[in-house]
């Protein structure tokens, strides 16, 4: 068993220990509704946390304003990476570069095909997967490259858009990504916007958000200045950004990395983060 799994199921052995069919029926049919409205999964800390307390706080939450929630759920997110963060180190100095677990015995109920773990699992397990390679990898050899049959599955750079003031993907919004096509020097506040930027790739997002590919397919992202900008203005006539450009920089170290850079959009404000 993948030892992230272990740990979830563990970290859910009291809501699993008082399912039952109907609640997980009923628990599934408010995850459903709850990510039409928000465009994203419940996201909540079960430990130690019964099913019918986990479905009165999806009922809860759920009449909750967008931006509200979305707040909420990138705190509970932060309280299970950072329980599984605390376990991944443990493991790793326990066992070096191997990490081993024990597999939790749990009563697994099933509605269909779904389970519990379906509503509670999300992508905290692929976070911490990543996080979980870097240590082993830092372990096993002192160079951040890859091996030779390392492959992308797809480019380097990626972006989706959140509307977070109707809680949807926000579809046919114009995306361009440039670069900083000067060799010799970075672009510096406030002469960024006259500078040598060169256009690798436009899109518009889908009706997941997700726009198309914006750069070529490389094993090895060239290390240097990158521009990201949305045509906002013609999404949100009335809102407050015209256009939306953020200016990240890849370095040498990060050239083998994944750089996924969404943006979380309302009329009146923005956020940004980088994701991987």
């Amino acid at each position: 068993m993948n030892h992230h799994v272990g740990w979830s199921k563990g970290e859910q052995s009291t809501a699993l220990a008082t399912a039952t069919d109907s609640t997980l029926e009923e628990l599934y049919e408010w995850n459903a509704r709850y990510r039409q409205k928000f465009g994203f999964v419940f996201l909540i800390f079960a430990s130690g946390r019964s099913t019918p307390e986990i479905l009165a706080e999806i009922k809860r939450r759920y009449h909750k304003r967008p931006i509200v929630e979305f707040e909420l759920a990138a705190k509970e997110q932060m309280k299970i990476t950072e329980l599984r963060l605390s376990k991944l180190f443990s493991a790793n100095a326990t066992s070096g570069s191997t990490i081993k677990t024990t597999d939790v015995v749990t009563k697994s109920r099933r509605f269909s095909s779904f389970t519990l773990s379906d509503v509670l699992c999300s992508t905290v397990e692929d976070r911490v997967s990543i996080i979980g390679g870097h240590l082993t990898a830092a372990n096993e050899t002192p160079t951040s490259k890859p091996s030779a049959t390392f492959t992308r599955t797809r480019p380097p750079i990626t972006t989706h858009i959140l509307d977070v003031a109707r809680g949807f993907p926000a579809a046919g919004i114009e995306v361009r990504l440039e670069t900083w096509d000067n060799g010799q020097s970075r672009p510096l506040f406030g002469q960024a916007d006259s500078g040598p930027w060169s256009l690798l790739g436009s899109s518009t997002t889908d009706k997941d958000g997700r726009s198309g590919q914006l750069m070529n397919m490389a094993d090895a992202l060239n290390p240097g200045v990158y521009r990201i900008s949305f045509n906002t203005g013609k999404y949100n006539p009335e809102g407050f950004f015209p256009f939306v450009s953020i200016v990240f920089e890849v370095r040498e170290s990060q050239k083998f990395e994944h750089f996924h850079v969404p943006l979380l959009l309302s009329p009146f404000s923005l956020s940004t983060y980088r994701g991987s």
